[in-house]
């Protein structure tokens, strides 16, 4: 294994997904699973992804992760090598929720509970594409926010807990604001002190989004091979106020804000202007064209790129790669593209895990990569043989 990147050495399950029970043993170097849909493939990369903070790369409830009801404690555990060194870590569903009721995730690094998941950001990075995403430039804002976050994430060491933070103080509120009593100065004082959590944390956010996603292009424009190069921009209330005016003066700005909208943000039942209605922008440099008015292969090639251009940023400011999980990445790629994607996840170090139907995909890995058949939740080593 070379010590350019992270990597996952060893990884167990219990009752995730379609693995009652699941060890594997790795070498940490590059992880290509095949096998037919539905085998299980992805379930693997799903278990990597709660490796950092959110909700895996699912988006699944907690609950929806366990292999059956009577099995509801679902439980991932990895060794692997970080930005720190050798590190332990494991996560699962509790078996209480929290005090409102809610499922609740824990954490344990080395053995020990971690406070939440955000903590997961000092020692590893993950990335990841999913067929899913492949409809990013053309669906809701919220899944390119949430994808424009994660971005930021291996930038920014911060970004995970002002987001975070962020939302917390936001959930607070709009609580406050529905059961409040408007003749009550304590409320109001309450509110105030939200607002002011909000408007900190809300400008910090809008601006590692601005910076996160300025060294993004900068990264694509220095870059050279065949896959297309973007421009990306932060676009909200907030990012846009920063282009005007220092941080300070946008906190104070969202925090007048936010107190008078408290009359429409009662009568919605949430927050109506903020970073949390933020988007991100692509487009396509080369033919500057909106990324949502591409050809679903340029929009394919889009995302690989800014996923590569994050992921060596990330090696330069970590000094170590990210873990990668490439789900079904390869299926659509000319041989030109995917050689130059092999090409360069290979020359950025880290661990990278690519899952696919057909192995014959992967022949460019030969050499490189541990192959892994998987079949009806069974994961059974191989060598591959190419055609």
């Amino acid at each position: 294994m070379t010590a350019a990147g992270a990597a996952v050495l060893s990884l167990r399950l219990r009752d995730f997904r379609n693995y009652a029970e699941l060890h594997l043993r790795l070498n940490g170097g590059p992880v290509v699973l095949t096998g037919p849909n539905g085998a299980g493939k992805t379930n693997i990369l799903e278990a990597l992804s709660f490796l950092s903070p959110g909700r895996g790369l699912r988006r699944a409830k907690l609950s929806d992760v366990s292999r059956s009801e009577g099995h509801s404690c679902w439980v991932a555990q990895a060794d692997l090598t970080s930005c720190v060194g050798p590190v332990a870590i494991g996560t699962g569903l509790a078996d209480a929720g929290d005090e409102d009721g809610a499922e609740r995730r824990v954490v344990r690094i080395n053995g020990e509970a971690a406070s939440s998941a955000n903590g997961l950001v000092e020692y590893l990075d993950v990335v990841w594409l999913t067929p899913q995403m492949d409809r990013l430039f053309v669906e809701g804002l919220s899944t390119r926010r949430r994808f424009m976050d994660r971005l930021v994430y291996g930038l920014d060491g911060g970004h995970a807990r002002q987001v975070a933070a962020y939302e917390k103080a936001m959930r607070e509120r709009n609580r406050l604001l529905k059961n409040a009593n408007s003749a009550s100065g304590a409320d109001a004082a309450w509110l105030a002190a939200l607002e002011s959590q909000m408007a900190e944390h809300g400008v910090a956010v809008a601006a590692a989004r601005r910076d996160g996603l300025a060294r993004i292009e900068a990264g694509m424009a220095l870059a050279a091979g065949v896959f297309p190069k973007a421009r990306l921009a932060a676009q909200g209330m907030v990012e846009a106020w920063l282009t005007e005016m220092p941080a300070l003066a946008a906190e104070e700005k969202l925090r007048w804000l936010l107190a008078e909208r408290r009359g429409i943000d009662r009568e919605a039942g949430a927050a109506t202007e903020g970073p949390h209605r933020s988007d991100m922008a692509v487009w396509h440099a080369d033919k500057d064209q909106p990324a949502a008015q591409c050809s679903t292969g340029e929009q394919k090639a889009l995302l690989i790129a800014i996923t590569l251009a994050n992921a060596r940023l990330i090696r330069v400011r970590r000094g170590v790669a990210p873990l990668m999980l490439l789900d079904e990445v390869s299926a659509h790629l000319d041989i030109k593209r995917r050689a130059t994607l092999y090409e360069e996840l290979l020359a950025l170090g880290g661990q990278v895990w690519l899952t696919g139907t057909d192995e014959d995909l992967f022949a460019g890995l030969a050499g490189h990569a541990e192959f892994f058949t998987v079949s009806d939740g069974v994961v059974t080593p191989r060598a591959a043989v190419f055609s």
